[in-house]
């Protein structure tokens, strides 16, 4: 899940699809259902042309390629529009199966950049065996992409106008909502076309004309967090199509299209899917586990676990009263929310960072970004989320809804309230919106993974998923942080890579345990990073299981 206003760059990418993430015309419901067609969700149309690969300038051992898909695809002889695609080649030994579609995300996570930073974290066979291909979705990155702002720098001008993390007090909320609607508006004005076709649907359309360009008969998949809801509707617009399909991370997808109604929900996307009680679950178990670790291993213990968490709360009550330097209320409880996701080495940092605060120091800052800046992208997530998935339509309920989050999840649910606010406003609806339904018969079972405590798929969204689809085995980790992928385990990469390699199911209730368990080693020295945060834990975790 990602919480608008949190990050800056598009070096956000990281945290928001390790987050962010997980987790939008004139909206009341989830869009017009979709038009009649074929069985498998498309128009007729041309054969997908093969993709014409060239190495990646900036990303050594990949390969990159441009895709031209129909805008529309119930108008195949209209405008296209361009996908950027990433390839990591199968590289031995054992013969090649095929490729591996991956998703990281978001939603508006870009593949391209995702790829080559988190290719170490899957499982050997895999590599060893699968062609690994990314691209970043339409709307999102180098494909066609949603741009509300002429510049980059223009962009960041806007997004500095945001309260950092959620709005605290009516002047900030009068902000938000202004700089929000103002958004809507800039991105309606540049181009409304686009705007209507970035939903999940087109994107699951695209991913089976990928499928046909590498020549794939069947689909082999990956998905994280939003990933996960881009596999479902695929798997039900394209059932005969599914070879293998990991869901890592798992939203239900009922509760993403509020169940198809028409009405207004009551709660917005994320207090649907209770994204708040399973980050305050996560919270817990990390201020329990911190309080029975020492202090060389978790820098905020108190002792115990109770100390611990009534640390915590004064901390908190004291950052309310008073910022300390940059580091307000809101950032960090954003901060701490979006740092949950990765256990190592994020956790250990996390805490030397509340300690920190907590003794008056500054805590220490991220560099920023070496080069020229990029188009940081932050209403590409919007752009899909707030199209699709329902959330009340009036700004002025956030605030009860606010205080109806803070109320049964604490701190963190006051970020999480305010994190669909951006959809209350914004102008467009998906033209064509899946909402079920979720049970169509695939010609393979579907493989879901889910953490036990994940703080932005709480683990009720696996258990969803998996009672929603067709046939699909749920496979459990005793663990926390968000996903498999970013929190790996050994014994996940085993029943994956039989699952890829030779369609063979985990057993029922199967269960693993993460590699690196939280605060079960020094603590590496500094503090947090406050800003795209997943990259380098990410890269030190492909490293301890000999990536390179």
């Amino acid at each position: 899940m990602h919480i608008p206003g949190s990050t800056p760059g598009r070096g956000r990418y990281a945290a928001a699809t390790a987050a962010a993430v997980i987790l939008t015309t004139v909206f009341t419901g989830p869009g017009p259902a979709p038009r009649p067609g074929p069985a498998d969700g498309t128009a007729p149309s041309a054969p997908a042309a093969p993709l014409e690969w060239s190495p990646c300038p900036e990303s050594a051992g990949f390969e990159c390629a441009t895709a031209k898909v129909p805008l529309d695809h119930r108008e195949p002889a209209g405008r296209t529009i361009e996908l950027a695609v990433v390839k990591r080649k199968a590289t031995g030994p054992g013969t090649r199966i095929g490729t591996v579609f991956f998703n990281p995300g978001g939603p508006g996570g870009a593949g391209t950049e995702a790829l080559p930073v988190w290719y170490d974290l899957f499982p050997e066979q895999v590599r060893q065996r699968f062609d690994v291909v990314s691209w970043d979705p339409r709307g999102v990155g180098a494909s066609t992409a949603v741009r509300c702002f002429g510049t980059p720098e223009e962009s960041v001008d806007w997004q500095q106008r945001i309260p950092s993390g959620f709005p605290v007090g009516e002047q900030e909320q009068r902000t938000w909502i202004a700089a929000y609607a103002d958004l809507g508006r800039r991105c309606e004005q540049r181009d409304p076309q686009l705007l209507r076709h970035v939903s999940t649907t087109d994107t699951a359309r695209d991913l089976d004309r990928l499928r046909q360009a590498v020549g794939d008969p069947q689909l082999n998949y990956l998905g994280v967090s939003y990933g996960s809801f881009l596999g479902a509707v695929y798997a039900n617009l394209f059932p005969a199509k599914v070879r293998a399909m990991v869901l890592d991370g798992n939203i239900d997808p009922v509760g993403w299209v509020n169940s198809g109604a028409k009405s207004e929900p009551r709660l917005s996307t994320f207090l649907r899917d209770e994204v708040d009680l399973g980050s305050a679950a996560t919270l817990k178990q990390f201020l329990t586990l911190c309080g029975r670790a020492t202090a060389d291993r978790c820098a905020f213990s108190a002792g115990g676990p109770e100390a611990t968490r009534t640390k915590f709360e004064q901390l908190m009550r004291r950052l309310e009263q008073r910022a300390q330097g940059t580091w307000t209320y809101a950032r960090t409880v954003t901060t701490l929310l979006s740092n949950l996701y990765a256990v190592d080495p994020q956790w250990s940092a996390m805490a030397a960072t509340l300690q920190d605060l907590w003794q008056w120091r500054a805590p220490e800052e991220s560099p920023s970004p070496d080069g020229p800046l990029t188009y940081p992208g932050y209403e590409q997530i919007e752009a899909v989320r707030c199209a699709e998935s329902p959330n009340p339509r009036d700004p002025l309920r956030y605030p009860a809804l606010e205080e109806f989050s803070r109320a049964r999840a604490g701190d963190l649910g006051r970020a999480v309230a305010w994190a669909s606010e951006p959809c209350a406003t914004w102008p467009v609806t998906a033209a064509d919106s899946y909402t079920g339904p979720w049970n169509r018969p695939t010609a393979h079972p579907v493989l879901v993974v889910n953490t036990r405590y994940d703080p932005a798929t709480p683990y009720r969204g696996a258990l969803a998923m998996t009672r929603r689809l067709a046939d699909a085995r749920l496979l459990t980790v005793d663990g926390y942080g968000h996903s498999s992928l970013v929190n790996p385990s050994l014994c996940v990469d085993a029943y994956e890579s039989r699952y890829f390699v030779d369609g063979v199911l985990p057993p029922v209730g199967a269960t693993c345990r993460q590699d690196v368990m939280p605060f079960a080693k020094p603590r590496p020295n500094g503090g947090i990073d406050s800003g795209g945060g997943g990259t380098a834990g990410q890269a030190r975790t492909a490293r301890s299981r000999g990536g390179k």
